[in-house]
């Protein structure tokens, strides 16, 4: 396949406002060992995007400073040593960053076929929130069939994703928004809201369990709810966190509590994590998830669609608070 020798990619100029995303003409890359390249048909915008953008991401020597976690397209090049796919598989994977482009090389082990009758908007939406919702519900939280789980902004795109596979497997969930219409939308995806602009959620928690509390609280805020998120956990419960909208440093915390209901409380960042534990993740969703995407199910909720010259607009959308859902940028148009 001949492939153009420049692509157009989306750069962060300087840390700032969504209008530091500006497209730039670079050379395409090339497919290290252990990769693929990938035409990429569309790309996912999710929150460390916004927070990389902004320079409150910590940035590891040696990462991409290309922002994009996660694409879906066709591959088009394959490095040394890949077996696992061929030129021409439409291919979705969660990304090292660099996914805002137009070719985006990928490490195999953490590129997955499409699932069957998925499209490409669809299939960009799903490797950085499944691999996510499944490395800290699932696996660190332990959450399983008949436990409770509380997800904290029930309407994002990690909040939807968690509260679907929730339904998927039988796991009673419970969730928090800020209005009536995304109240309603955690109540059509089969969990309970609460709204936390009226209702405090520790005491809803503790209403509707009859005291016992939730097996493990999935948490985006951080600081500002640590002591509410362990108010809301049951005996040797979970609090596992993502994020820290509500502030990266909790004041006045408090302990008793955590060591009377022996709780545990953790969290993780997933692009940190090396190459063997994103296909570890990789592997968990191709047998546990993919044939439940496959068969029509648990599919992400497209909230809007932009071009990838308009990063910036969907940046705006995303840090505004409206969406519900994923946001996607269309590549190939």
């Amino acid at each position: 396949m001949t492939l153009p020798h420049t692509m157009t990619h989306i750069e962060i100029t300087q840390p700032g406002a969504p209008e530091v995303l500006q497209p730039r003409q670079v050379p395409v890359p090339t497919p290290g060992d252990g990769d693929v390249l990938i035409r990429v048909h569309a790309a996912g915008v999710n929150r460390p995007d916004a927070l990389q953008r902004a320079g409150k991401y910590p940035m590891k020597p040696g990462m991409n400073p290309i922002p994009g976690l996660e694409v879906a397209g066709e591959v088009v090049a394959v490095g040394s040593g890949v077996r696992t796919f061929n030129i021409g598989d439409r291919v979705c994977a969660l990304t090292n960053g660099g996914g805002y482009a137009q070719y985006c090389a990928v490490p195999a082990s953490q590129t997955l076929p499409i699932p069957e009758g998925v499209d490409w908007l669809h299939a960009a939406a799903i490797p950085e929130t499944y691999f996510t919702v499944w490395a800290n519900l699932f696996e660190m939280g332990g959450a399983r069939t008949g436990h409770r789980a509380l997800i904290h902004g029930g309407t994002s795109g990690i909040g939807t994703t968690a509260l679907m596979l929730c339904r998927e497997f039988g796991i009673e969930a419970f969730a928090t928004a800020g209005s009536a219409d995304k109240c309603a939308v955690i109540g059509e995806l089969g969990a309970q809201a609460i709204n936390y602009r009226d209702q405090d959620f520790a005491k809803v928690i503790a209403e509707k369990t009859a005291g016992k509390g939730v097996d493990v609280v999935l948490d985006i805020m951080g600081g500002s709810y640590l002591n509410g998120n362990v108010a809301a956990l049951g005996m040797e419960g979970r609090l596992v966190m993502l994020g820290f909208l509500g502030g990266a440093v909790a004041k006045e915390v408090d302990l008793l509590s955590i060591m009377a209901k022996r709780a545990i409380v953790t969290g993780s960042l997933l692009r940190s994590r090396t190459r063997e534990e994103k296909a570890a993740i990789a592997q968990q969703l191709r047998e546990h998830v993919w044939p439940v995407l496959a068969a029509g199910r648990c599919l992400p909720m497209i909230d809007k669609v932009y071009p990838l010259a308009d990063a910036s607009l969907a940046h705006a959308r995303m840090e505004g608070g409206d969406h519900i859902g994923k946001i996607v940028l269309s590549v190939v148009q």
